[in-house]
């Protein structure tokens, strides 16, 4: 039986549906034989992730989303196969949160003046010692029947130019990269279509990515078409990189966002595992 490698995926330690075992065994029933925990800026779940894995007979390749700034734009960066208790990882983790709390508080604040309440504490309580993203935020909008649906809270609130946006300045793209490096592990640049660069703007991306010691694009996603993964193909190509796939999987009920609902890796693409 081939392998069937899904390398993005997310839990309850962040912006996830699915508690990490919850996401593991469903992992298994969609035939996923490899599957990456990627939480955003957080390991948390990794050692329940991985002791669920060893149950179900699947192998649980620990990975981590962080959140990088790239001049004026931010790019996510996928390390997969890392050490999650490397000190470097740890420290660049722990700037990341920090990080991640402020802007939560500052959304919070600007949601409080336009009359919705109570969001920061409402959502610690129910992130606990998780992150809370902006994906919490606009659950909490629906929940309180602000808007009816995530995509109405992000166009309302939470995108750019909206009454609750925070501008964030993350770790630079070079250190994100070098901490994954550091913890043993291969960066991957994160749906590489999704930032609505330009040609130009990824180009430049690209090679400041690799410089830093970035190993990995992702060629295949959830939402991916035949003709995204061509063009995401031949950015890999074109800056030598290698090939990964990810569904980046937050919860149930999107048929088009499911674990191991992934196209092939196009022929002669090297695949990112080759480097675990």
């Amino acid at each position: 039986m081939s392998e069937l490698y899904d390398l993005h995926s997310h839990s309850t330690a962040s912006d996830g549906a699915l508690s990490p075992t919850e996401l593991v065994l469903r992992a298994q029933q969609h035939g996923v034989t490899a599957l990456a925990l990627t939480d955003h800026d957080t390991t948390a779940g990794l050692d329940e992730a991985t002791q669920a894995a060893a149950q179900a007979g699947i192998r649980l390749i620990p990975g981590i989303e962080l959140s990088a700034s790239f001049e004026s734009h931010c790019l996510h960066i996928v390390g997969l196969n890392i050490d999650p208790l490397h000190p470097v990882l740890l420290e660049g983790i722990a700037k990341q949160q920090l990080i991640r709390d402020q802007r939560a508080q500052k959304i919070a604040e600007k949601l409080a003046k336009k009359g919705i309440a109570d969001a920061y504490p409402t959502l610690r309580q129910i992130a606990g010692n998780g992150e809370i993203t902006r994906l919490h935020f606009a659950d909490f909008l629906v929940n309180q029947g602000v808007v009816e649906t995530q995509q109405d809270a992000f166009d309302r609130y939470l995108s750019k130019g909206k009454p609750a946006y925070v501008p964030t300045v993350w770790a630079s793209l070079a250190d994100c990269v070098g901490w994954i490096r550091a913890a043993g592990g291969v960066a991957v640049l994160a749906h590489p279509l999704r930032y609505k660069l330009s040609t130009k703007w990824i180009n430049k991306a690209l090679v400041a990515f690799k410089a830093a010691g970035g190993q990995g694009i992702e060629v295949v996603t959830g939402r991916a078409s035949v003709d995204d993964i061509r063009l995401s193909y031949l950015h890999a190509s074109k800056h030598q990189l290698h090939a990964s796939m990810g569904s980046d999987f937050h919860a149930p009920g999107n048929q088009w966002l499911e674990l191991g609902r992934l196209a092939a890796l196009p022929e002669g693409a090297r695949p990112v595992w080759q480097l675990f």
